[in-house]
């Protein structure tokens, strides 16, 4: 189903984006928007085969794409990352950090390495392609940086000890770097997606055990918007922030999970609750009277 943006179309004319992990996934819908929207775009990843049918199918869209293969954990990848950005484009506006690593795995059963590897692509990666970018994006009059994270880290998930440490981390340097950059004119923030359809990690995590299109569905009770998010959603997020609605944001972590991050089970529904509280207030409404008939 396709839906209309609420953007205009030139919106990003003239703007320069390279995407790390934007052959796929979210990363692949964000790409497509930001092209939609006059961007020239950039992928980063490190399957080429996946990054070659991906810049086709920008291409046949119409938007100026560029696909680079390369691994976030090597500096030198990302420093030519950024150097054929900026020679298909003439520079470089916004960086968007999505490549990310994940696994299930017991934290009794993580291994060192494992642990390290999430960390690795996840924190690693993105500060290598940050600082790989800061001479290019000082130039810039509208340079921003933002930063795909997750909400798993704001309580704790199963089996994912190394992804909300990575993200946690991730949260971290976001604030930092928006602090420290912002007097270059680099705006820094991050998007942290929710539960996410059609999405590997949501099917990882055990969406594809649900009916998304369900009423029924289980999931939709930890959510108040009563509506799973979709790839469109996380990329018309990252319009708002690399326009110029976002260019007084910076050090902001942009939570889209329909407020699913809020959620604790309740041990009380809300009848109840509502009708005990009406009791109470009635009676102390009653004694408050009793008192100042006796006065």
């Amino acid at each position: 189903m396709s839906i209309e943006s609420p953007f205009k179309s030139n919106i990003l004319d003239n703007q320069v984006a390279l995407v790390t992990g934007g052959s796929s996934g979210i990363g692949l819908e964000i790409c497509r928007q930001l092209g939609k929207h006059g961007c020239s775009v950039a992928m980063m990843g490190r399957r080429a085969e996946i990054l070659t049918l991906a810049e086709k199918m920008l291409t046949d869209e119409g938007i100026r794409a560029l696909s680079v293969q390369g691994d976030v954990r090597k500096p030198e990848d990302c420093i030519r990352a950024i150097k054929s950005t900026v020679e298909k484009f003439g520079g470089l506006n916004c960086l968007i950090n999505g490549a990310a690593g994940n696994f299930l795995c017991a934290a009794e059963n993580l291994s060192p390495n494992g642990f390290k590897t999430v960390l690795d692509i996840d924190t690693q990666g993105t500060f290598n392609m940050c600082r790989s970018a800061f001479s290019e994006l000082r130039k810039s009059s509208n340079a921003n940086i933002i930063n795909i994270t997750a909400t798993f880290h704001y309580a704790a998930m199963w089996y994912q000890l190394h992804v909300c440490t990575a993200k946690a981390a991730i949260d971290a340097l976001t604030r930092s770097l928006a602090l420290e950059w912002g007097e270059y004119g680099i705006r820094v923030n991050g998007i942290a997606p929710g539960p996410i359809a059609d999405t590997a990690g949501f099917s990882k995590l055990g969406g594809s055990l649900m009916d998304t299109d369900s009423s029924n569905n289980p999931l939709l009770e930890t959510i108040p918007l009563k509506r799973i998010g979709t790839k469109w959603d996380i990329a018309m997020s990252v319009l708002y922030l690399c326009s110029s609605a976002g260019q007084n944001i910076t050090g902001t972590i942009l939570v889209n999970d329909g407020g699913n991050w809020l959620h604790k089970p309740q041990i009380l529904d809300r009848e109840t609750v509502q009708s005990f509280s009406r009791s109470i207030e009635k009676k102390s409404r009653q004694e408050g009277i009793a008192t100042k008939s006796k006065l």
